[in-house]
């Protein structure tokens, strides 16, 4: 394959990330937070079993195998959580903007603890990604910081997650990218966080399960999301244009919040649009901080 193809395939990885917010919180309104997820994982967990095999766990440096399986199976969690435990589709799409922090945090990250050169572009355009999630927050008024707290207070444990998922997938990206040697583990850390998933319903409950084939279908459109976007991003990466991608990966915030709110039909502000293209263009910003150098 060559590279053109290779990083058009890894485009689309970019699209069908952009759908997950609308999609999880379509699922988790059939068959709850815990439920959903856990439908969605071990789905995505089939399909890539499919497309990128099964991982190859002997391979795998041992801090890699602990440490990224448990960084990646915990963003997980607050991910799907933190949008399936929202009280309203507009909440889930704020959630998900929320999250979308972890590119910004990625960056100052790796120049905090890999030794990573770069520009003074970084320090505005942190706090311009910063800056346009409390954009986001802030409702209809935009930058209405009592508004911001109250909105927060409304759901803490959703917008509490989605924080701390933007934190763990930062570390993530920065761990992996010094012991993963090359090893790829998405597959086996999906079926782990489908385990999780299915031991949290279990034990602790996650509401009755609404079949019908309107909600699998949807169960199915979120699985293909995340797991052939994870093998279309996988592909683009090796074998792609690396800097076209990684470009193109940090206008997610925006075609996310454009997806979801066609999806759950939740109207958006233009302070909100304001707020997600600020986002955006933070983490240009702290990119270009990187590329600089």
């Amino acid at each position: 394959m060559n590279s053109k193809h290779a990083t058009l395939i890894g485009l689309t990885s970019v699209l069908l990330w952009s759908s997950i917010v609308g999609l999880i919180r379509s699922v988790s309104e059939h068959f709850g937070a815990t439920g959903g997820a856990a439908l969605i994982y071990t789905t995505g967990s089939a399909l890539l079993l499919l497309t990128l095999g099964p991982s190859k766990v002997r391979q795998f440096p041992r801090p890699y195998l602990i440490c990224g399986g448990v960084l990646f199976v915990a963003y997980e969690l607050c991910l799907a959580l933190s949008i399936g435990y929202a009280n309203t589709g507009r909440q889930a799409i704020e959630v998900g903007m929320v999250n979308y922090l972890w590119p910004a945090l990625t960056m100052v990250f790796a120049i905090v603890f890999n030794g990573q050169k770069s520009s003074w572009l970084v320090v505005p355009g942190f706090v311009v990604a910063v800056a346009g999630v409390c954009r986001v927050l802030g409702g209809e008024q935009g930058w209405d910081l009592s508004g911001m707290w109250a909105n927060i207070q409304d759901n803490p444990l959703s917008y509490g997650l989605a924080f701390s998922g933007a934190l763990i997938w930062a570390t993530y990206c920065t761990v992996t990218a010094r012991i993963a040697k090359g090893s790829n583990g998405v597959t086996l850390f999906f079926m782990l966080t489908a385990a999780v998933l299915w031991a949290k319903y279990l034990i602790m409950g996650g509401g009755a399960m609404a079949f019908s084939a309107a909600a699998c279908t949807q169960v199915a459109l979120a699985a293909a999301a995340m797991g052939f976007g994870y093998a279309a991003w996988n592909l683009g990466i090796l074998h792609g244009n690396v800097t076209v991608l990684a470009g193109a990966s940090y206008f997610i915030p925006v075609l996310s919040a454009a997806l979801a709110a066609l999806v759950l039909r939740a109207p958006l502000s233009q302070a909100f649009w304001q707020g997600a293209a600020m986002v955006c263009a933070g983490s240009i910003l702290c990119w270009l901080a990187t590329r600089a150098r």
